[in-house]
């Protein structure tokens, strides 16, 4: 079967086998048990294992189940569902643990589309739990800013709070191709922000239009999360950046915890290939 991916050593497409990805000039990459594959060479990795570590990946995957972003993950469906390509190739930039990538799949599908999916991510623990989740998109370990697809093979991108490699994006989109980059707004998890930090700051946005593209709209999401228990508390915590920044002080406030009502504010910028 030919593979979304390319050959990250020389670019030429690759053919997925049972157990193996390989190129017509003799490179090969192993699939893993759980259905990923490796795409990232050794010299564009900066530590032995980059991205989020397993307690992270843990988790996005035991929060993000529990369907507390599913008001996002909705509204990101509803939009890609008005695209009229009944077969659109959708690469999803950072894909974490599949929650966003799998939920455009069974979207797309029970819509009666029939995409052609792929998913990359930094952290090998992460892609563990992805290819747990969704055995339809194909998934591999690589870098945004050296993503092993072809020029303008894309018909679709998305980027769920994953790094901004532009340059990459513009490159491997079709003309006419959508973007959509979601961040978070001024006022996400403020409430958990309070608990935390002795003067928490609110997150800046940001209208900033890129070579190449179009812009399209901002999408606003809003909605406030109602968690009832220390574990769904601690697993939020955990899968934010807040994790590696807070004062100690802050973590056993959080700690400390029962329940917590916390706002979740979201912006879906859409971009358009020119």
């Amino acid at each position: 079967m030919t593979s979304l991916f390319c050959c990250p050593v020389c670019g030429a497409p690759l053919e997925r086998e049972e157990r193996v990805y390989r190129c017509p000039g003799g490179h090969s990459y192993d699939i893993a048990k759980e259905g990923y594959t490796y795409l990232l060479p050794p010299n564009r990795k900066h530590s032995a294992d980059p991205g989020d570590d397993k307690a992270m990946a843990a988790a996005r995957r035991d929060f993000l189940s529990k369907g507390y972003y599913s008001p996002l993950l909705n509204t990101i469906c509803n939009w890609i569902n008005t695209l009229p390509d009944e077969g659109p190739v959708i690469l999803d930039a950072g894909c974490g643990e599949g929650y966003y990538t799998s939920g455009i799949r069974q979207a797309l599908a029970v819509a009666g589309k029939l995409p052609k999916m792929a998913g990359i991510d930094i952290s090998r623990s992460i892609l563990r739990l992805a290819a747990k989740r969704e055995k339809y998109v194909e998934l591999a370990v690589a870098s945004c800013f050296h993503l092993p697809f072809a020029d303008e093979a894309a018909d679709l991108l998305l980027d769920c709070f994953s790094p901004l490699a532009i340059d990459e994006f513009r490159r491997v989109l079709k003309p006419g191709g959508h973007f959509l980059y979601v961040v978070p707004g001024a006022k996400h998890l403020w409430e958990l922000k309070q608990v935390l930090y002795d003067r928490p700051y609110p997150n800046e946005e940001k209208e900033t239009p890129y070579e190449g593209f179009s812009y399209e709209a901002i999408i606003p999401v809003d909605f406030t999360l109602h968690l009832t228990s220390p574990a769904d508390i601690r697993a939020l915590f955990q899968m934010t950046p807040y994790c590696w920044k807070t004062p100690r002080a802050g973590v056993e406030r959080m700690e400390q915890l029962e329940t917590l009502n916390c706002q979740a504010s979201f912006h879906i910028h859409v971009f358009q290939k020119l």
